[in-house]
């Protein structure tokens, strides 16, 4: 046990009770009883016969505050296995999230090559780009232009220092909302806030959607461990299945191509297994379990097969809407037009060219709309065409928008 220095028990003095209650209760302690003015609270491992840890914390401020709080940390430091001031610093941060992205590198513990950690770290920013891209619209590829709220939140995720293990990476996402409870030592009703499903019922085992209040940033926490989840169980299926199948069935529950080449990266040029777990802000609790997942190195060629396979589901699209204006007519009698626009199905900001095989009936008005500058819409199937995109199969070809 680690015994608090005196810098840290005056600041142990200025923590709240509600904010150590908060505390316990998301690390798995549990309150059992009033004792004169505190709580008794326990914490055990289940299955074990030896006798839980016991803490006493303070309802109210006494002469003795500051000692009570220390013999809580001092206990906490030994149950957790770090020390006391790490803890107690963890405690005066704002309510988070957070995630422990562990790498597995060769070499001494605690320390990992710096290429290692530069595609490690890159690869966390990707994964909660792609997370955070999915909480405001699941999709099998995210947009490369990023909404102004993802850039956000990207921003707003902070590293901390690393845990003891082979290399460990914390980072912690703050939930804005509950910070002015977490200074002041405000009491919340865990209850109005309580949280039970983490897969919004695409992944099985997810439960009933119950979230009277989440925020933004929670959201994308969820759908982070969602989708990660879910790329594992895809990735777990491609390896023992042969089968791609399972990366298209789980993009409503987070999972993109986006999100599969993050992990991808993550893993580096050694392709070196690592795994990810989560912790949730203690002010609005999660009761459906989330176990770290372990991304193995066979894993990974499959994440990367998912992903292109994914990237390449998503450019073919049957009876798709083309809506621009002609560019270029070309081919034996007119015959493929280049149409400068936007797939309809596509997020509205992308513009590109496509090329077109028109049917005979559609030459003379793709002639008209290219010399008169008419936008024009074409419904027909796309799919990709060396670097660019083609539409073949067309069905309807009109002026204006439909």
């Amino acid at each position: 046990m680690t015994v608090i220095t005196d810098a840290e028990f005056e600041q142990a003095a200025a923590l709240a009770p509600e904010v150590v209650r908060s505390y316990l209760s998301g690390k798995g302690w549990r309150a059992e009883r009033d004792l004169a003015g505190s709580e008794l609270w326990e914490w055990g491992v289940a299955g074990e016969s030896s006798p839980p840890y016991e803490v006493l914390v303070p309802m109210r401020r006494r002469r003795d505050y500051a000692g009570r709080i220390a013999d809580i940390l001092e206990t906490l430091s030994v149950v957790e296995g770090r020390r006391a001031g790490v803890i107690l610093r963890e405690m005066q941060l704002p309510s988070s999230d957070w995630q422990f992205l562990k790498l597995m590198p060769p070499g001494p513990s605690g320390t990992a090559p710096l290429l290692d950690l530069v595609s490690a770290l890159n690869g966390l920013k990707d994964l909660h780009t792609a997370a955070a891209s999915s909480a405001l619209v699941p999709q099998t590829v995210q947009p490369g232009q990023k909404p102004q709220q993802v850039k956000d939140h990207v921003t707003a995720v902070r590293l901390d220092q690393t845990r003891v293990g082979s290399y460990v990476v914390a980072a912690h996402t703050p939930l804005p909302e509950l910070a002015s409870h977490r200074r002041g030592g405000m009491p919340r009703d865990v209850s109005t806030t309580l949280q039970e499903s983490l897969f919004d019922d695409v992944f099985p085992g997810g439960g009933p959607d119950l979230r009277p209040f989440e925020s933004f940033t929670r959201r994308v926490s969820r759908m982070l461990f969602a989708g990660v989840t879910c790329a594992h169980a895809a990735a777990e299926e491609a390896v023992h299945a042969d089968s791609l199948d399972g990366f298209g069935r789980y993009v409503g529950a987070g999972l993109s191509a986006n999100l599969c080449e993050a992990l991808v990266r993550i893993g580096g040029e050694e392709q070196r297994t690592f795994s990810l777990s989560f912790d949730w802000a203690p002010e609005v609790p999660m009761t459906q379990a989330s176990p770290p997942v372990t991304i193995k190195t066979n894993h990974l060629p499959a994440l990367e097969a998912g992903a292109k396979e994914l990237r390449e589901r998503a450019a073919r699209e049957e009876g798709a809407l083309l809506h621009g204006v002609v560019t270029r007519l070309s081919g034996q009698g007119d015959r493929q037009a280049t149409i400068y626009g936007r797939l309809l199905h596509e997020p509205s900001s992308r513009v590109r060219s496509v090329r077109v095989e028109l049917r005979p009936e559609d030459v003379d008005r793709a002639t008209e709309a290219w010399r008169r500058g008419y936008e024009v819409t074409v419904q027909g199937d796309v799919e990709p065409y060396g670097t660019g995109m083609r539409m073949r199969g067309v069905r309807e070809f009109v002026f204006g928008l439909e």
